[in-house]
């Protein structure tokens, strides 16, 4: 399937008023695995890390890793089949050791590692959350990466995913990355930023602009402002990186793009969002603004039928 451009206007489909909602709303010391990383924190019916509890508002339960596999697809589709687009993921790159920061249910470092045999590939969360059988040259540790890193060697490539509200200092996070890579090592940043539209269509007045403005907002009283997309390349640079290429992608809301390949990210990014949207929100509006659980679950609710609605021409830029 041919890959659209990514730095043009989305064009939406022809569709019918009577099909414009997809569907309706339903109800720094490594640590060792111990069970008190084990026991996570429970609170409003999800599940959330228990080590230096309270850094990462996300949830860590089976629907939230679920929802990180089908986001792991998304990039996946995004990237045509590659797992990144710096040179470390060209089939024929020579790569020693790699570092996932942040990797989640450990699937891309997993991957990476079945398609690079010969390197070396340290996943780090803070929850232990990875399966037990892994590649033989893949293993995960339980870390904070805002801590002072301890690792006896450098890498050649560090891979850092959807950090976007998870990082208080991004340029110290971006200094230990530059600190803990060999000469000629590769860092590589996949952001997002929240939601826009290229038409108007999506509007202030929307539940799920609401909801990222929310979302925003607790991330910024949590220290875990967002960070705007166009200062990553400046940062990276006043860190020492050179080289800095950015590349941009856009993540349709659903389906109502014409183009297909737009049209199946926004199929996949459909699933993904509104699957995920209570998890987005329920720890960092209640933590951080002080709302309800209940309230929480009547936001989600009325965003994720703007999510489904192919009128609202929206997309995630990445």
């Amino acid at each position: 399937m041919s890959t659209p451009p990514q730095n043009v206007v989305v064009e939406p489909d022809d569709f019918n008023d009577n099909d414009s909602s997809l569907g309706d709303d339903g109800t720094s010391s490594t640590a060792s695995l111990n069970s008190s990383i084990l026991d996570y924190r429970k609170e409003n019916g999800r599940t959330y890390h228990r080590y230096r509890d309270g850094k990462y508002h996300f949830p860590n339960d089976e629907a939230e890793n679920e929802r990180l596999d089908l986001q792991h697809h998304i990039f996946d589709l995004s990237f045509d089949g590659k797992l990144g687009l710096a040179p470390p993921n060209d089939p024929d790159a020579k790569v020693g050791r790699v570092l996932d920061l942040g990797t989640g249910t450990g699937i891309w470092a997993m991957d990476y590692g079945d398609d690079h045999p010969g390197a070396e590939v340290i996943g780090v969360d803070l929850s232990p959350t990875q399966p037990q059988f892994v590649p033989p040259n893949v293993k995960f540790e339980i870390d904070d990466i805002e801590d002072s890193w301890t690792y006896s060697q450098p890498f050649d490539y560090v891979h850092s995913r959807m950090m976007n509200t998870s990082i208080s200092n991004w340029e110290e996070y971006l200094r230990q990355s530059f600190k803990y890579l060999n000469p000629g090592g590769w860092l590589e940043l996949q952001e997002f930023a929240l939601p826009v539209s290229d038409d108007d269509t999506l509007t202030e007045e929307h539940a799920l602009y609401q909801s990222m403005k929310y979302l925003g907002e607790a991330a910024a009283k949590t220290n875990r402002a967002f960070v705007d997309l166009d200062a990553l390349k400046p940062m990276m640079e006043a860190a020492g990186f050179v080289d800095v290429a950015e590349m941009r992608f856009k993540w349709p809301s659903n389906t109502w793009p014409r183009h297909p390949k737009f049209k199946e990210l926004g199929a996949w990014n459909y699933e993904n969002i509104t699957t995920g949207l209570q998890g987005f929100l329920m720890a960092a509006l209640t933590r951080g603004l002080g709302w309800r659980a209940d309230e929480v679950n009547v936001l989600a609710a009325q965003a994720r039928k703007d999510v489904g609605d192919k009128s609202i021409h929206a997309y995630w830029p990445m």
